[in-house]
């Protein structure tokens, strides 16, 4: 078992790489699949008393740290093929596995998020991920459903979403916001001050949301990638 000091220890290392890298708790409890206060909680007050061996190595993968600064054995074993991005066995050395939603982010009216778990995977080189800008840790594929973001995107076309590039490093471009419980893809273009923005889409025959209270909007995640089957 864990001493309690070394259970703080991990914590506060944490913490600190977390402000240093200026990193967001709601975002990196997410990318673990945890609820938004999770880190929050774990950090703050010590609640759960450690991390999961999963939550612990997805973290440590993601920050390039040791497992063992993490609360870890001293020993880490080889990172599991369970992780959210996990590379590919065999000859595929580089690959990244990248889980797909069976779901829509609508380019249109809109559609309900109503699963989590996924479909499939499909794998990517990881050098050309990080190229994109992209971390290898936090990225999903679905698909976008309507035509409100044509030209940019299309009916079924499937998007490379980076979770861990959300409301923390928002910027103007295209994301998969959740407004009302409705999920949808559009284009993000930020404010003067007070941190609001804008909701658009590239189809002149569908609405836009002007100075949007960041509130009431939860950003999944930035688009970094669009692909389509053709003919």
């Amino acid at each position: 078992m864990m001493p309690a000091m070394d259970n703080l220890r991990a914590r506060e290392f944490l913490d600190r790489l977390i402000h240093e890298r200026r990193e967001n708790y709601g975002a990196l409890s997410r990318l673990i699949g945890r609820n938004p206060a999770y880190i929050q909680q774990y950090i703050k007050r010590g609640t759960p008393r450690k991390l999961d061996e999963a939550d612990r190595r997805v973290l440590s993968r993601y920050f390039g740290v040791e497992e063992q600064l993490l609360g870890g054995p001293r020993e880490s074993p080889a990172p599991s093929a369970s992780a959210r991005a996990p590379a590919l066995k065999g000859g595929s050395k580089g690959m990244v596995l990248v889980p797909q939603f069976d779901l829509g982010a609508s380019a249109g009216a809109g559609s309900l998020d109503q699963s989590e778990r996924p479909a499939g995977r499909m794998a990517f080189e990881e050098k050309w991920l990080r190229d994109l800008g992209a971390n290898p840790s936090g990225l999903s594929m679905i698909r976008v459903d309507g035509d409100s973001m044509a030209p940019a995107l299309s009916h079924g076309d499937d998007i490379l979403v980076d979770r861990m590039d959300g409301a923390s490093r928002l910027r103007d471009g295209i994301y998969v916001l959740r407004l009302d419980d409705v999920l949808m893809v559009k284009r993000v273009a930020l404010g003067l001050g007070r941190g609001r923005f804008s909701v658009r889409s590239d189809n002149p025959h569908y609405p836009d949301w002007e100075d949007i209270d960041p509130a009431l909007v939860d950003v999944i995640g930035r688009v970094v990638w669009a692909g389509r089957k053709l003919g």
